[in-house]
């Protein structure tokens, strides 16, 4: 009965295959770590010119203020 006997071991052609595709999985979920890591420091960067452009925005309306005080 060959379902009783253990399963036979990996071959030297398995293993290396197996080996490859953990790699390959490996380096994906990298490069997907990467890129999520890109688009997130994307979103700050567009967060801060968004600051930064509401601080000008600010400056000119206060720069208009005491241009309207001096008349």
């Amino acid at each position: 009965r060959k379902r009783d006997r253990q399963p036979a071991r990996q071959t030297e052609k398995e293993r290396v295959r197996n080996g490859r595709a953990k790699e390959i999985m490996i380096s994906r979920e990298k490069q997907e770590r990467t890129r999520r890591e890109r688009e997130s420091e994307r979103e700050r960067e567009t967060e801060r010119k968004r600051e930064r452009e509401k601080q000008r925005e600010t400056e000119r309306e206060r720069e208009r203020e005491r241009e309207r005080e001096k008349c």
